[in-house]
Formats: structure tokens, C-alpha cells, sequence
């Protein structure tokens, strides 16, 4: 019973208090606008005995909330004990608190291990803009009040033990952007109006124990763009509205509705969210077939309808996914074959049709699908051959064919790469580890005759015959060009250099583990990795396996060759754990200049972040990691070499197998001459990375460098290219104004806040460091030396053998 007194005291301090308190469920429309109008007169009121610190005033009401709010907050570590009478509350002393105007715009506190309840006096707060409490510990119901803030923009209380039901009362919230209620212990229904605010984009209920429907004000959103309603016990149909109204085209792109009690079909309306890009329906009572208009969502990159109980033929439909990355269809009733035109899925990496009834044969054209992952087509009815092409899959990880009714031979890479539980089932299947050999087939019918007999013994010696007169010719070629260069570089890695030049070259080693000559490269094969304002990179494939990277340099931009080679092995002498090592440079007759490094087999940190499929995660202490070591090796360039990078991108920091990251493309302004690194240094960094001083300095400084490093360490944050320019606003501005006007939770990679509860301190202090490096002042960023110690004791990293560095 106290427990209620204090619940509604709130009511008893007001004219009407006991009358609204006693009709309150009979009259809960009245009740509402008395209370409404009582928070905006007692939220006008200045104190009578006004707390005045430095000039800075706070209104009685927004005052009174925040010490109800302390009151009723459990506060083990002692965070709120800034909020005391010796400051003002407007101050900036009181953590989580800021003002304007004398009223109270944030009240941020998450990762702060909080517990207790939200008083009702929090509608107080009528300058309340965001209220951003999640992962604490804080239960009781989500106040009603809360709804009754006219500028409330975002609520994020997610990760928390709130309680009860999702007050109607937030559908008076009309420029609410986000609201984020997620992993609590909310239940009852979905109000209507929640979605009455026209601003807002992004709803997430999931990880809750809500029930009944999906209302249909939702579907109908012109604003939102996330809706996650994953993890409750929602039930009935999912309504057959989406789009329903052209002219309020819904901009949905992500839809979550997995793990619930939806029944009935699929809404054939999704095919009108033209800016879908996933859906997750898995793990419901969802019957009937794929509609066909789920094939016009092309920019959907993921499609869940895993466990249901769909049926009908594999839809021919997702076959115009062109955008499509991950297709789970397991554990359904779905047959059919699977289309041969599947291999327009050019982006598809993870393909799941585990548990159906499919039959036919595995379509040849599956193998055209190079990005390939994981592919699953267990427990099916499935006849025939494993088609060859498959075995050419570059990037195959994960490959399950069991329990079918194929046949015939495993092609030989896919018995090597994966174990029997790949291929269990399939009684007419050999070749592969546990099974069988197969037989070696004979062809029925008459013996061969004595002149076919004759034909082949010819063939095969003229075959032979060949084959030695190209050995021959290889070994007189290869003596020619050892008498006249021992070191020349091959035609083939240079297309790469001038083919057919027969004249010599030099080749000079800088020592490494793998020494090479140029015979060793005639036969190697090249392949473009990418192109920069200094020339263009190959990959080289040597005869022994080994891979190395060549550039070719630009031959207008590079310096005379005495100075270049001056130059060159002052840079072949760099060694650091942390960046690329030049092995070698070859100087061709014609003017050619080839740089031979490394061959990283990750790429760059661009390709990494960027361009890997959804369900590749890259985790906190991995980017740490990255961070740091791209902080040493830039160290060492200003400390040990008085190299000025000047062009430093996520594209120029490589990652070698174990994702050590390795700076590229120092040093280069070396070798070139002065008025090619003006231009050069002009269109540096255009990308984002580019100081704002560069454009008055026309050269750069390590301050420059540091604004680079800045800018990478957000890109690893964010999970955003720093390109990906936002109404003439540069990447490092756009983050800062997201960090003042909306929290740090809306800079962050989703991914990392998975982890938020154990790397949020973390993030949060990376991010500081970050910023600072961004500050558009050159003489305010911090020296590389300070940002290391920074990196080093927000994380520390656990005991290792030191690695060594390149030699």
C-alpha cells in the first residue's frame, strides 16, 4: 500500500488531485487533459526560491522532477551524487543533465548499473527532447506521464526490467523519432496511436512478452524506417496493408517480426516497400506460398522465412532479388526445383533450403554465384549429380548436401574441404571420405577394333610429342633470358611492364623471407587488385604458390632514376609489424617502375568493413585491435622514418591473416616529383579523410595525418564509409552533430551495441578520442604518441608474444 502512496503521489500535490485520483479510471480522458494542462502551467513556473548557481536558472518544476527521479533511482555507483544543491542543475555539473533555457532537454544515464523505478513526476520535463536510460537495471511500469512531453524525440530505455504495458499515452508525442523499449519485461498490446508522431523512423519493441496484433497504424507509416518487433508473443495475421496509400509510400527497410505466433500468409503488400532491405519472418505459424511480389523488392539483401510452414513451388520470383545476400527458406514444406536462372543472385552469400521437399537436380548455374559462403540443401528430395561448378567456389565455407537421393562422384575439392557429415545420406554418393570409391565406369557393347586401337596409341604419342617440343622451347627461352638478364621481369606480371622488352632491367631484393627473381615471375599470372593516384596495384601468383603485390607506378609522376632509387631504398629499409614492407623494386628499360610488397590476403580495412555479408560480424577488440595497430605504424612513420603519410585511408591500411592491420602506400611522395604531389595532395583524402587545412596548406603535416587516423577510428565505430557524404556534411561533422543532438547509441556499428554492456565504456571513450582527432583546430588534436597511450589505456590488451617485426 506505501508502495501505491508514493505511485500517486503525484496527483495529490495538484488542484483537482484528489478528484482525478478517485475517478481516474472512469474518467481517464478527462483525467488526462486536467493532468496535461496542470504539467504546462506548473512547468512555466520559476522557483520562488529559485536555484541560482552562476547564473544559471532552472525552472521549480523541472527542479522538483529531478529530485523525485533521484529519489526513486537506486544509484550503487554513485553517479547521481553530482546532482546536489551546490551546483545548478543547469551548470553542466550534474552527469547525464543538460539544459536550455532553464528547462531540461536530456536526461542521459545509460551504462550507469541504475535500478529502482521512473516517478510519474518526470511530465514534468516539458523541455524534455531525449530521455536515454537503457541498459540499466530499471524496472516498474514505463510512466504514463512520459506521453504528455510535447518535444520528447527519442526514448531509448531499452535493456532494462520495465514492467507492464506501453502507455497510450506516447501517441501524444508528435515529433518522437525513436522509440527503443527493447529486452524488458513489457506486455499487453501494441497501442494504436504509438505511431502517431509523423517523425517517427525507427520502433523497437523486440525481446519482450507483448501479445495480440500488429495495428494497423503501423503498416501505414510514412516515417518509419526500422520497425523490430522480434521476440514477443504477437499473434493473428500480419496485415495485408503495407503501402497501402501511394501517396503515403512507406520508406520501411528493415522489418523484424521473427519469433513470434503470426498465422496465415505472407502480406503480398511487402512488395510495395520499394526501399526494403531485410525481412525477418522466421520462427512463426506463417502458411500458404512466397507471394510473387516479393521478386519487385531489389534492394532487399536479406530474406528470413525460416520455420514456418510455407508450401508451394520454389518462387521463380526471387530470382529478380538482384540485391539479394542471404535467402533462408529452411524448415518448410516448400518443393519444386530450384530455378535455374538462380544465378542472377550475383550478390547471394548464404543460401539455406535445409528441411523442404525440393526435388530435381542442383542447378550447374549455382556455381556462377562467386560470392558464395555457405550454401545448405540438407533434408530435401534432391536427384541427380553435385554439378562440378560448385567445386569452383572461391569463397565456399560451409557446403551440406545430406539426406537427399544424389548420385555419382563428390566433385574432388568439396571431398577435400569438407568432412562426411556433408554428405550423409545419399546412398548412390561416393568419393568422398567415409563412402565408397566409385566404380570406374565400362562402355557396354562391341570391343574396340584394331584400327581405333592404332588411332589412339598415335594420338597419344603425338600428344606427347607436343608436350616435349614445349618443354624444349620453355628451356631455350628460359637460357636466352638468363644470358642476357638474370634479373629481368616477366611480360605476364607486367602487362604489368612493357611485354616483349628483351633488353634487361634491374631487379634489387631488400632481403624478407621470400626471394624471387625474374624468371620466377615469367610464369607468375597477374591480376588487378585496384588503382590509386600512384599507379596501379597487381596481384602476382608466382609458379611455387607464393603470392606477392606488385605497383606500377605512374611514369609521368616518378622522379629520374638516380633520384628514385635514392630515394626507393631509403624506403626499403623501413621494417615495423605494422607496415607493408617493400621487398623489392625492378626498373625496366623503358622507364617502368615496379614496387614488389606483401601480398595481404584480407585486403584493406575499406573491403573489410564495408563490403563483407551480413552474417561476417567484426567484433569491438578486433577494431581495437586495428586501431592500434594502425596507430603504431603511423608512430613509427612520424618517429623513426620522418615520414609524413599524407594520404591516409581506410584503403590504404591492408590486413594480413590475422587481421593485423599494415599501412600502405608511405612514402610514395618520394618518388615523385614536386608538381605531381601538388596534384597529388590536392585531391587527397577526397573521400572524407581530407583535413580542412589542406585546402590553405597545399602540404602536409602530421596533424593532417592524425585527422586521417581520426577519421578511421570513427569509420571502425560507426561501421560507415566516411564517402558516404550527407547534404554537403563531411563524415567527421555529421558524427559529431549525431553525438549533441541524438547520443552516442546513434553513432554506433549495431553490431558493437550487441555488446554495449561489455565494451560501453569503452566505445564511448574510442569515440571521445576519435572526435578529438577530428577537431577541425590542427594545434587542438592530439600527438600520435598521445593517441596510443589513449588506445592502450582505454584497452588493454592481454599478454602475448610480442610480434616481431618484417625483415
Amino acid at each position: 500500500m506505501e508502495d501505491q502512496d508514493q505511485d500517486f503521489s503525484y496527483f495529490f500535490q495538484h488542484p483537482f488531485g484528489v478528484f482525478m485520483f478517485l475517478t481516474y479510471e472512469k474518467w481517464i480522458p478527462f483525467v488526462q487533459i486536467l493532468l496535461f494542462l496542470q504539467l504546462i502551467i506548473s512547468g512555466t513556473q520559476l522557483a520562488s526560491g529559485q536555484d541560482n548557481w552562476d547564473g544559471i536558472i532552472i525552472t521549480e518544476a523541472n527542479y522538483q522532477a529531478l529530485e523525485a527521479l533521484k529519489h526513486e533511482l537506486v544509484d550503487p555507483k554513485g553517479y547521481l551524487k553530482t546532482w546536489n544543491n551546490s551546483y545548478g542543475a543547469c551548470s553542466g555539473s550534474w552527469i547525464g543533465i543538460k539544459c536550455a533555457q532553464g528547462q531540461v532537454i536530456v536526461i542521459k544515464l545509460p551504462l550507469k548499473g541504475l535500478s529502482g523505478r521512473l516517478t510519474e513526476k518526470i511530465g514534468q520535463f516539458q523541455g524534455l527532447r531525449k530521455l536515454s536510460l537503457h541498459d540499466n537495471d530499471i524496472g516498474g511500469v514505463i510512466p504514463f506521464s512520459l506521453g504528455y512531453l510535447p518535444n520528447l524525440r527519442g526514448v531509448q530505455l531499452y535493456n532494462n526490467r520495465f514492467t507492464g504495458s506501453i502507455p497510450g499515452s506516447l501517441g501524444l508525442c508528435l515529433v518522437l523519432q525513436t522509440l527503443e523499449l527493447s529486452n524488458n519485461s513489457l506486455s499487453g498490446i501494441i497501442p494504436d496511436s504509438i505511431v502517431n508522431s509523423t517523425k517517427l523512423y525507427r520502433l523497437n519493441l523486440s525481446y519482450n512478452s507483448l501479445s495480440g496484433s500488429i495495428p494497423i497504424s503501423v503498416t501505414q507509416s510514412r516515417s518509419l524506417v526500422f520497425i523490430d518487433l522480434q521476440y514477443n508473443n504477437l499473434s493473428g495475421s500480419i496485415p495485408d496493408s503495407w503501402g497501402e496509400n501511394e501517396e503515403n509510400q512507406v520508406k520501411l527497410q528493415s522489418l523484424m517480426l521473427n519469433n513470434n505466433s503470426f498465422t496465415r500468409g505472407i502480406p503480398v503488400s511487402l512488395g510495395k516497400l520499394s526501399e526494403l532491405l531485410e525481412i525477418s519472418l522466421s520462427h512463426n505459424y506463417i502458411t500458404g506460398v512466397i507471394p510473387n511480389d516479393i521478386g519487385r523488392l531489389t534492394m532487399l539483401r536479406t530474406l528470413d522465412v525460416s520455420y514456418n510452414a510455407i508450401n508451394g513451388s520454389f518462387p521463380v520470383s526471387l530470382s529478380n532479388l538482384s540485391s539479394l545476400v542471404v535467402l533462408n527458406l529452411e524448415g518448410n514444406n516448400l518443393d519444386g526445383e530450384i530455378p535455374l536462372d538462380i544465378n542472377k543472385l550475383r550478390k547471394l552469400s548464404d543460401i539455406n533450403l535445409r528441411d523442404n521437399q525440393i526435388r530435381g537436380n542442383i542447378p550447374a548455374t549455382i556455381g556462377d554465384i562467386s560470392g558464395l559462403v555457405q550454401i545448405d540443401l540438407s533434408r530435401n528430395n534432391l536427384t541427380g549429380e553435385i554439378p562440378v561448378s560448385v567445386d569452383d567456389l572461391p569463397n565456399l565455407k560451409s557446403f551440406n548436401v545430406s539426406y537427399n537421393n544424389l548420385s555419382g562422384p563428390v566433385p574432388t575439392h568439396l571431398a577435400k574441404q569438407f568432412n562426411s557429415s556433408a554428405f550423409l545420406g545419399n546412398v548412390q554418393l561416393c568419393g568422398y571420405n567415409t563412402s565408397n570409391s566409385c566404380p570406374v565406369t565400362v562402355t557396354r557393347g562391341s570391343k574396340r577394333s584394331i584400327k581405333d586401337i592404332i588411332l589412339i596409341i598415335v594420338g597419344c604419342f603425338i600428344i606427347i610429342l607436343f608436350l616435349l617440343c614445349c618443354i624444349l622451347l620453355c628451356c631455350l627461352i628460359k637460357k636466352r633470358t638468363e644470358a642476357k638478364a638474370a634479373n629481368d621481369v616477366p611480360p605476364t606480371v607486367g602487362e604489368v611492364e612493357a611485354a616483349g622488352d628483351n633488353t634487361g632491367g634491374k631487379l634489387v631484393h631488400f632481403g624478407g623471407g621470400m626471394i624471387f627473381s625474374a624468371d620466377d615471375l615469367l610464369c607468375a599470372t597477374a591480376d588487378i587488385l585496384g588503382k590509386s593516384t600512384y599507379g596501379t596495384v597487381y596481384k602476382a601468383t608466382l609458379e611455387d604458390g607464393n603470392q606477392v603485390a606488385v605497383k606500377r607506378l605512374r611514369e609521368k609522376i616518378t622522379k629520374s632514376q638516380r633520384e628514385f632509387e635514392k630515394e626507393v631504398n631509403v624506403l626499403g629499409k623501413i621494417r615495423h609489424p605494422n607496415l607493408l614492407a617493400l621487398r623489392a623494386y625492378y626498373l625496366g628499360t623503358k622507364g617502368e617502375k615496379l614496387l614488389i610488397f606483401d601480398y595481404m590476403p584480407k585486403g584493406s580495412l575499406a573491403t573489410f568493413l564495408h563490403s563483407r555479408s551480413p552474417d561476417t560480424p567484426v567484433d569491438w577488440p578486433t577494431r581495437m585491435r586495428i586501431a592500434k595497430g594502425t596507430t603504431r605504424g603511423l608512430l613509427h612513420l612520424h618517429t623513426n622514418a620522418n615520414i609524413i603519410h599524407g594520404n591516409l585511408t581506410s584503403s590504404n591500411v591492408l590486413l594480413d591473416e590475422n587481421t593485423d592491420a599494415k599501412i600502405a602506400d608511405y612514402g610514395l611522395s618520394r618518388l615523385a616529383t614536386a608538381a605531381a604531389n601538388s596534384n597529388i595532395i590536392a585531391t587527397a583524402g577526397a573521400l572524407g579523410y581530407r583535413a580542412p587545412e589542406l585546402n590553405k596548406l597545399k602540404k602536409a603535416n602530421v596533424k593532417m595525418d592524425v585527422y586521417s587516423l581520426g577519421v578511421i577510428m570513427l569509420e571502425l565505430l560507426t561501421g560507415k564509409s566516411p564517402g558516404e557524404a550527407t547534404n554537403g556534411v563531411d563524415f567527421p561533422r555529421r558524427v559529431a552533430s549525431i553525438v549533441k543532438e541524438e547520443g552516442t547509441n546513434e553513432v554506433f556499428d549495431l553490431e558493437l551495441m550487441r555488446d554495449a554492456s561489455i565494451f560501453g565504456d569503452e566505445l564511448l571513450s574510442t569515440l571521445k578520442l576519435a572526435l578529438h582527432c577530428v577537431d577541425p583546430t590542427p594545434s587542438a588534436r592530439p600527438e600520435v604518441q598521445q593517441v596510443l597511450q589513449q588506445l592502450e589505456d582505454i584497452r588493454r590488451e592481454t599478454p602475448t608474444a610480442a610480434p616481431s617485426a618484417s625483415h
